[in-house]
């Protein structure tokens, strides 16, 4: 699953952590990206808004912070049912605001977290970096979040022509109350090609300003 939380702050302007867990545990799935998370910030309340998350879904859970912001941290992470083998975080470029790659090794693949910068020079530099990385792991890779990009992009047609398999297809996932974009995706890297049994958006219009996209894999 890939899922922009917005700090758990709703359309309606509250700041809700259980409807945001609820949202992933109906789906239950394995691994989750979330994107736009709050550690420890003033504007959270000191609250580290993962955290919360993964104590109401019953994850693990894995911080990848891209700024300082407002006392604390601001950036991406990773949920999971199992433990992984390590942590690594890559920062990648935005002119607006830097941003990162949160690498996550488990024993059978990797989990790339993305947020990718408003800017399409540093989207494209930014998968530039991620093939990078990719280059030196024997492993697959799954790529998944946020990536400010619409499937006509040079970043998006850039990653299929590299041969990145779309695993969640271009379903709109935002805004959240009448979505008319895709820009939240899921891929899979790395040569192994995988079988999509289930690709979807979670409906809903109020818990974030995206919606969560999700995806049902088998070999």
């Amino acid at each position: 699953m890939s899922y922009n939380i917005r700090n758990a702050k709703g359309m309606d302007n509250k700041i809700d952590y259980s409807r945001i867990a609820q949202i992933i545990s109906t789906v239950n799935p394995e691994i989750v990206s979330v994107q736009e998370l709050d550690s420890a910030t003033a504007r959270s309340g000191n609250t580290d808004v993962l955290k919360e998350v993964a104590k109401k879904c019953g994850y693990h859970y894995f911080y990848g912070p891209a700024i300082n912001y407002d006392g604390g941290k601001y950036g991406v992470g990773v949920l999971s049912k199992e433990n992984p083998l390590q942590v690594t975080n890559i920062p990648l470029p935005g002119k607006e605001e830097k941003r990162n790659l949160e690498m996550v090794e488990f024993k059978d693949f990797y989990f790339f977290a993305v947020h990718l910068s408003l800017t399409e020079a540093d989207r494209n530099t930014s998968i530039e970096i991620i093939n990078e990385q990719v280059s030196k792991i024997r492993k697959p890779v799954f790529l998944a979040g946020d990536f400010n990009a619409e499937p006509s992009s040079s970043a998006i047609i850039s990653l299929k022509k590299m041969n990145w398999q779309l695993l969640s297809g271009e379903d709109y996932t935002f805004p959240s109350t009448k979505p008319d974009r895709c820009i939240d995706y899921i891929f899979a890297g790395n040569g192994k090609k995988w079988k999509v049994i289930n690709a979807d958006v979670v409906v809903d219009d109020i818990a974030s300003d995206h919606r969560a996209v999700w995806v049902e894999i088998e070999e």
